[in-house]
């Protein structure tokens, strides 16, 4: 199983620790060619909006795209890469595509809310490298995204591989500046007065 690095897991502490729309979570992300690897030329561009909710245990996923060169395939988030914001990773959700994406269009609108507690939201890889349960699966696709290893990407005919993608990043909203800033430094005293003390 993967170890999730201090600063992540003192934010995954912070969502679960407070209580009510402070456990929600918003990413964005802007869609395009050269977020492929390796690139696409393509007109094609988009964005995407992925919601987490931490008391529904949730991913609201919204996505608009326009101008791709060839018609959808499927479209779902891969996670985690090596590496934030770059490299290539397989599907963490949705096996296939997500639940009713618009296939076989250059240009749509998708709004969609998963569940994730459901283990058909997840690919068995996923599951797999997260201890093969739903609460791992959650808690690895959340630090994922807030660590900047997970993307959008949508798939169409002629790109298989992708035509268009975008690695998905936190929207601090302003009150999420001073919990943040005050976990991390709580728990970094804690880290300190914890950790073993050199002879």
């Amino acid at each position: 199983m993967k170890t999730i690095p201090l600063p992540t897991k003192l934010v995954l502490l912070s969502l679960c620790a407070l209580g009510g729309a402070a456990q929600a979570a918003v990413f964005t992300a802007h869609l395009d060619g050269a977020s492929e690897s390796p690139p696409v030329v393509t007109t094609g561009t988009g964005s995407a909006t992925v919601t987490y909710n931490g008391v529904a245990q949730t991913l609201r996923v919204q996505i608009t795209f326009s101008d791709l060169e060839s018609p959808t395939s499927v479209a779902h988030i891969h996670a985690p890469t090596a590496v934030p914001g770059a490299g290539n990773i397989g599907v963490a959700v949705y096996p296939g595509t997500f639940p009713g994406f618009p296939a076989g269009v250059m240009a749509g609108v998708y709004d969609h809310t998963l569940d994730l507690t459901d283990l058909a939201t997840y690919t068995g890889g996923f599951l797999t490298l997260n201890g093969g349960t739903v609460a791992g699966a959650e808690a690895g696709l959340l630090a994922a995204m807030l660590e900047g290893r997970a993307y959008v990407n949508i798939h169409t005919q002629a790109n298989p591989g992708g035509e268009i993608r975008g690695f998905l990043a936190l929207v601090p909203e302003p009150a999420t500046y001073a919990w943040v800033a005050g976990l991390g430094l709580c728990g970094f005293g804690l880290w300190r007065r914890l950790r073993p003390v050199a002879a």
